[in-house]
């Protein structure tokens, strides 16, 4: 009975860490150049799961086939989309990209590419912040909501890289 009454404690642990990074938050690892300069290849974020409230140019884990990639929202459901001379028009507003540096290229896009005129309802559009390096929606379409896992905007490995990500 002593051996019982010493492993629960333990027990408890355990299933508590299970729960906490099922449900909750977890660490996800970038895997690759799409997101730099704002991440680095090889950094340790944690892994927002429970916030499903998604907006514009936050940063998210998507389920993509057998893989998990780090991107930032840029469309939102009702969106319609296009990139002209480098600049990002949604609904016919230039809207600024403030994470992007100067030398970012963006090639003109139009999600009328995907024979659709907006983003569905459910969907997004997400890119990486390296442009030209990027597998995003440019390429794999429209993201359905099921497929992001969570919001990413801390950074915890590298330990000079350590907090807030923008």
């Amino acid at each position: 009975m002593k051996f019982v009454k010493e492993i629960v404690p333990y027990l408890i642990i355990i299933v508590l860490v299970v729960l906490i990074r099922t449900f909750i938050i977890t660490p996800v690892r970038v895997d690759g150049l799409s997101m730099y300069p704002t991440l680095k290849n090889g950094e340790i974020l944690l892994l927002k799961k429970y916030d499903r409230s998604f907006d514009r140019f936050d940063i998210v884990v998507v389920k993509y086939g057998n893989t998990k990639i780090v991107k930032r929202i840029i469309g939102l459901p009702g969106d319609n989309l296009k990139f002209v001379n480098n600049k990002l028009y949604i609904n016919g507003k230039e809207i600024e990209e403030p994470f992007l540096s100067d030398s970012v290229i963006t090639n003109d896009f139009d999600i009328n590419k995907f024979n659709i005129d907006r983003i569905p309802d459910g969907y997004y559009f997400v890119m990486g912040d390296n442009r030209t390096n990027s597998t995003d929606s440019r390429i794999i379409g429209v993201v359905p909501s099921k497929n992001i896992l969570g919001i990413t905007d801390f950074s915890l490995f590298p330990f000079n890289t350590f907090g807030k990500v923008k």
